[in-house]
Order: C-alpha cells, then sequence, then structure tokens
C-alpha cells in the first residue's frame, strides 16, 4: 500500500457532491518517514484544489515530501492557477497520481513535473468519487446514473398502486446518502402526479442533510401543488433538455429517480452510464414494472452493464452495474 493513498481517497469522498463542473479530488502530504502531513479536497467551482489546500495546511513541511493525487494535477490557468506550478514551488519531492486526466486542457501536468524535477509515478487506480466526473468528460454530457427500487420479479408498485415500501430502513438510508452526492435528481411528472416527493437527502429522523441536490422534473404535464412546490424546482420538457441545460450550468453527476416513462426514455436515447437496483426478496407477479416499454426485441440487442457493486443492506440487495 502506498503511503497516503487511503489518505488521498478519503479527501476526495468528503467533497463528493460539491465540486461541479470541477472533479471531487483528494490529495495527501506524506513526510519520507510515511507521515501524513496534510490533506486536501477540491473546493466548489473558482476555489482552491485539493493540492493548495493541503500544501496550505503543510506550510514549510510539504518541502520534500510526497503528494498523493487522486487525479493528475492540473497544467493550466482557469479560475485557479497551476496545481502543477504550485507543487514544484512548495518544493514536493515526488507526486503520485492515480487517475490520468483525460481533459486536453488540464492534462500534461505530470510531464511538466517531470521536466521540473519531481519524480512523478502513475499508479493506476479507481477511484470511485471521480467515476461519473471522468465520465462527463468523456461523452461531452452529464453522466447518468438509473436508479430503482423493485421486488425481487422487477415490479416497482403492487397492482393497487402501491409502493411503499418496497425496500427497508436500510436501503432508504442508503438511497438518501447517495442523494446527497448527486448534483441534481431528475423524475418524471408521471412520479410527481403519483408520489409527491420531496427529493432531498435526509437523515432517518427526517432532517435535512447539509448538502442537497438540485430537484428537476421532466415531462410536460402540470405539476400541482405539493412538495416539489413547496421545495422549489427545475422543469424541462424533455431528457435532452434537462440533460443539456444540467451541463451548460455545471451539474456533472444526475441521478434519474424514474418513473418508469422517464427511466424508459433515458434507457432509449443511450444515456444511462450506471444503473442502482435495489432489490427486496419480495414477489408480486405483476404490477408496474421498471420501464414502460421494451427496449430490445431480443436478448442480443439488449442493453448490458457490468456488475461493478453488491452489497447487502438489511434484508435487501443493492446491484450497481456500469455501461
Amino acid at each position: 500500500m502506498i503511503p497516503g493513498l487511503e489518505a488521498a481517497l478519503r479527501a476526495g469522498e468528503q467533497v463528493r457532491g460539491t465540486t461541479s463542473p470541477n472533479p471531487p479530488v483528494g490529495c495527501a502530504l506524506v513526510a519520507p518517514d510515511g507521515e501524513i502531513i496534510a490533506t486536501g479536497g477540491t473546493s466548489p467551482a473558482g476555489g482552491p484544489h485539493a493540492e493548495i489546500h493541503a500544501l496550505r495546511r503543510a506550510g514549510g513541511r510539504a518541502r520534500g515530501a510526497s503528494a498523493v493525487v487522486t487525479l493528475e494535477p492540473c497544467n493550466h490557468t482557469g479560475r485557479t492557477g497551476p496545481c502543477t506550478d504550485a507543487l514544484v514551488n512548495a518544493g514536493v519531492a515526488r507526486v503520485v497520481y492515480l487517475t490520468a486526466d483525460p481533459n486536453p486542457e488540464a492534462s500534461g501536468g505530470a510531464d511538466y513535473l517531470r521536466r521540473s524535477g519531481v519524480e512523478v509515478e502513475h499508479v493506476p487506480t479507481r477511484v470511485d468519487a471521480l467515476q461519473p466526473w471522468l465520465t462527463s468528460v468523456r461523452r461531452g454530457r452529464v453522466s447518468v446514473t438509473a436508479k430503482f427500487a423493485a421486488t425481487t420479479d422487477g415490479f416497482t408498485a403492487a397492482p393497487d398502486g402501491t409502493s411503499q415500501w418496497i425496500t427497508g430502513a436500510e436501503a432508504r438510508r442508503r438511497v438518501h446518502e447517495d442523494r446527497a452526492l448527486r448534483d441534481a435528481i431528475l423524475v418524471g411528472t408521471g412520479t410527481v402526479l403519483a408520489d409527491n416527493p420531496s427529493l432531498t437527502a435526509r437523515h432517518p429522523d427526517g432532517s435535512l442533510m447539509r448538502r442537497q441536490p438540485r430537484r428537476v422534473v421532466v415531462g410536460t404535464r402540470e405539476v400541482p401543488e405539493g412538495n416539489l412546490t413547496r421545495l422549489g424546482f427545475e422543469r424541462y420538457a424533455s431528457p435532452r433538455e434537462a440533460m443539456q441545460a444540467l451541463w451548460d450550468t455545471g451539474a456533472r453527476d444526475v441521478l434519474v429517480e424514474g418513473g418508469a416513462g422517464l427511466l424508459s426514455s433515458m434507457f432509449e436515447i443511450g444515456v444511462v452510464d450506471r444503473v442502482q437496483a435495489y432489490l427486496a426478496p419480495m414477489l408480486l407477479g405483476g404490477g408496474r414494472g421498471v420501464v414502460t416499454r421494451a427496449l430490445a426485441p431480443t436478448l442480443a440487442r439488449a442493453p448490458r452493464f457490468q456488475l461493478s457493486g453488491l452489497y447487502q443492506l438489511g434484508h435487501d440487495v443493492l446491484m450497481e452495474m456500469e455501461r
């Protein structure tokens, strides 16, 4: 294990959901004897990057230290100066980065550091906090996660329309924790009419978490008075319009919570990057499905995903998948 790696990963996780359109990067400065000198995470857009926070906290102790960074240090001037210059000027002797920067405007930091006499090592490591941002950069749009809760045989509501609660308390707690990490939550007007959702991130006692996502409704039907009208929400006529507007205003990581019509549309236009399937050990045999229409005429043409995580939450299971 590389000294400082876990500390850098934690620092990035701690700022996840607060940095868009910038990535949630973590940095740890490590002394030659392995002591963690300081850590830092990226500020909201316009504020200092992770390396700058760590360097400021370390002060003179940064000279001769190693920096472990979850993303290759940036090498350009945007709202802030290049992190590469700050590392060189602070006398950092070695930089270990876990993810190469795919953004052509900011990449090249590793080469610049080497030319400046800094030892540089790339240790390819999956950084969960960065995955939605990496997807958004590579595809030039917001990263989309489709989330649903269903019975084991694939129904999200009973024949009489009841859907609360398919999953138990632990699964619902995980949903709220995840909401707090997202830039926005999208639902269709059908879900608003059926469920009157608030789309907030809440603690088990019902109080609001500090970080709240943007609330977005997609569709043309009228939104009645209810939780969303009291809280405030954004409204777009179609999924493509919503995605473009969110991208233009800095969102990079969005969660689509339904209903079945909106999920169907997202799958059909090919923009679902990840799936969160909360599955309960319950059978209905009929009712409302996850989507409203067939996504493929045959198994060979069905959209397939790779399993990226499997978690037991009380009696329920969360299955996470990626394109």
